[in-house]
């Protein structure tokens, strides 16, 4: 699915130089070289504040934290998406509230929030899955009519961009009031371990942020709030500022990827491939298609020694761990659709065109 022993070697000389840099300097936690890192992701995104923390569900669980939603509080999200996005909002004592996905995106369906906002509604969690980004214009306006906080979930989606309304062109994570992501090592920007960030243009609540990720303190042993410890380490920094220089290169290199995993599969008619919406760009941290037969299907191209994988097979909302929140089978028929039926095909910024060639040949 995936050859991070092919990435690193095209940065070995770099990332090794980094990484003992860290241990030359002995600084491996809150280091010089996580600010840097921080400055300079800031800078890529176009400006908002950056906070690293631990991992990408950390960042979900800190920035629901940050925002003071009390016991109960209702948070809107997809049950289509890693368990995480709606983990978080149960620990933290509110209810997660379903909404079916959009059919061609498998993102959360904006026509379908509306119905689901009560008295008790604070938030929106919209996912940006497999590389490409949920309708923010719509969701935006949502929120704004109804006084809601959107927090993006754009650990599968960094590097991808999306048009406003109003024409200006903006970083997956930069649009709602906090973004968040992750660096676990096979997001398009990946790390040797776990990483995550949360992101926001507003500064007070960057400074919140980074209390919580921290105990709760801006002086330490002064516990201001009640916080988490929550790091990105040093040497993580290092590999992922050294990384983050090439990231729009490697993103590039899987779009070109997917152009020619488009081009096998057009006209197969049992085989949908995934798509690019007019206001969005694809990164493809997954290529996902869609085909009857699926576990067949997937036995099959085991047998030939192609990898694939299902992101994901049950939908949240029928999960045991979420039975609290009400879920039935045959409430999101779309969502238990796309369960029964994606399937991600290997796709990485070095895999060759024959290895996609032989994938589509198998399947």
């Amino acid at each position: 699915m995936n050859d991070l022993g092919a990435q690193y070697l095209r940065y070995k000389d770099e990332i090794d130089r980094a990484i003992q840099n860290v241990i030359d300097s002995g600084q491996f936690i809150k280091g010089p070289i996580v600010n840097q890192f921080e400055a300079d992701l800031s800078k890529y995104l176009g400006g908002v504040e950056v906070i690293t923390c631990g991992n990408g569900t950390d960042a979900l669980q800190i920035a629901l934290m940050a925002l003071d939603l009390k016991e109960g509080d209702e948070v809107i999200t997809t049950p289509f998406t890693f368990a995480a996005t709606a983990e978080v909002i149960a620990l933290l004592k509110l209810k997660p509230v379903f909404v079916d996905i959009k059919p061609d995106t498998y993102c959360i369906d904006p026509t379908k929030i509306e119905e689901a906002i009560t008295p008790a509604t604070r938030c929106i969690i919209p996912v940006h899955l497999f590389g490409t980004i949920a309708d923010m214009n719509a969701i935006m306006a949502i929120a704004d009519l109804y006084g809601l906080y959107v927090i993006e979930d754009a650990a599968q989606s960094l590097g991808s961009l999306y048009k406003m309304n109003d024409g200006n062109t903006v970083h997956s994570g930069t649009i709602g009031h906090i973004g968040t992501t992750s660096f676990f090592p096979s997001k398009n920007l990946g790390c040797f371990g776990d990483g995550g960030a949360l992101f926001t243009k507003d500064r007070v609540l960057a400074e919140k942020i980074r209390m919580i990720a921290n105990h709760g303190t801006k002086v330490k042993y002064n516990h201001e709030i009640i916080g988490v410890n929550s790091r990105l380490d040093s040497i993580q920094a290092a590999i992922l500022n050294v990384k983050l220089q090439y990231l729009d290169m490697d993103i590039s290199a899987r779009i070109k990827a997917a152009a020619i995993y488009d081009q096998l599969l057009h006209g197969h008619g049992e085989i949908t491939s995934p798509i690019a919406t007019e206001n969005a760009t694809h990164s493809y941290h997954q290529y996902t298609v869609r085909v009857k037969n699926r576990s067949k299907v997937r036995v099959r191209l085991g047998e030939a020694g192609i990898s694939s994988m299902i992101y994901y097979p049950i939908p949240l909302h029928i999960q045991k761990a979420f039975a609290f929140a009400g879920g039935v089978i045959g409430r999101f028929p779309v969502t238990e659709c796309a369960c029964d039926e994606v399937l991600s095909l290997p796709i990485y910024p070095d895999i060759t065109k024959e290895k996609i060639e032989k994938v589509v040949a198998h399947l």
